[in-house]
């Protein structure tokens, strides 16, 4: 059985190295077979979802698995407390730091892979099975559970509070001889050959959670899927990591799934709904106890001088059903017993 991993160059391309299960090697030994120059080995290292290897690592082992991608990264002179990076801070995290100093200088490149070819919760490379959110995002699935069950969601993600938010998809693998396409795209759109690396525009299909291209959606008018011909509606399709204004959409769409889907719980559990608002719990006849009903559909509610009887002082008929009466004087914070105007 051979082993297959990726490397990505310092240059950003990456390579993909195969190797036999009974081989043993150490991660000196790849970086010999890759660095045409000896004196230069000792000037890089390799690293893994952002932390460092020792060159003495041996592979495989249970830490770089089958289609693990490695990191050929340059070393920075200078020790502890220079400000320079230690290496063991992820991608992303460098990105933003990086992004808030200086925004010129970002690689908006790096950025957009990262984004694509990446789990938006735990940053590791996307690997099956994975799931979207109603925004969007994309994760791997086993991420993301650990993350709800853990209550560790960062603030941005905590609208995702079950398994019924997240959509499971359905990602096409480019063949072998695509892997080490130039940007590291690993899937691609099943129809088109389109890559998956956020040059493109891409839609999740609901229904039946494949991803498809929008060129392949628009080129091909069809009501049903064009991988396994599920039909699916205009709602049904899910733009994948969106523009800000196609983000916008989205939430207000799951804003208002949300608030429908309660609205219809109260419903089935007898409470009146009225412009969004409970108006109390309906009795068998619709109407609330001792309440009468309104011509907009509302509930009005009872009041003791609206049934007072005809020869009564309203004033009094009420007074028995209330606990005081409204004076206008106010009580002192000495005693309540003496108000004022009265001693």
């Amino acid at each position: 059985m051979q082993l297959q991993i990726f490397v990505r160059s310092p240059t950003h391309r990456t390579l993909t190295v195969n190797l036999e299960s009974t081989q043993t090697l150490t991660l000196r030994h790849l970086k010999s077979s890759l660095l045409p120059n000896p004196q230069s080995i000792s000037s890089f290292y390799f690293a893994l979802n952002g932390k460092p290897l020792s060159d003495s690592t041996l592979l495989p082992n249970p830490e770089i698995t089958h289609l693990s991608t490695l990191s050929l990264l340059p070393r920075i002179s200078g020790g502890g407390g220079d400000g320079g990076a230690t290496g063991a801070e992820s991608r992303d995290c460098y990105l933003k730091m990086y992004a808030e100093k200086k925004p010129d200088k970002i690689d908006l490149n790096e950025k957009r892979l990262g984004k694509w070819l990446n789990c938006a919760l735990s940053y590791e490379p996307l690997r099956e099975p994975c799931v979207i959110d109603k925004l969007g995002n994309i994760f791997n699935k086993e991420a993301l559970v650990e993350a709800m069950l853990g209550k560790k969601l960062p603030k941005e993600f905590r609208h995702i509070k079950g398994l019924k938010d997240m959509i499971n998809i359905k990602l096409s693998m480019i063949p072998g001889e695509k892997s080490d396409a130039v940007d590291g795209a690993k899937f691609q759109c099943p129809i088109t050959g389109l890559e998956f690396n956020g040059k493109y525009k891409f839609f999740a299909l609901k229904n039946c959670g494949h991803i498809v291209s929008a060129k392949a959606l628009k080129e091909v008018k069809s009501s049903a899927c064009l991988v396994c011909h599920e039909e699916f509606v205009e709602s049904d399709k899910m733009v994948i990591n969106g523009s800000e204004e196609e983000v916008v959409a989205l939430r207000e769409r799951m804003e208002e799934e949300k608030a429908k889907t309660t609205m219809e719980k109260k419903k089935k559990r007898g409470i009146d709904v009225v412009d969004g608002k409970d108006c109390g719990k309906l009795e068998g006849n619709g109407k609330l106890d001792n309440g009468k009903k309104l011509s907009n559909g509302g509930v009005k509610k009872f009041r003791a001088l609206d049934v007072a009887p005809a020869n009564a002082t309203k004033e009094v008929y009420a007074s028995i059903f209330t606990s005081s009466k409204k004076t206008d004087f106010k009580e002192t914070y000495m005693c309540r017993s003496l108000p004022l105007g009265r001693n």
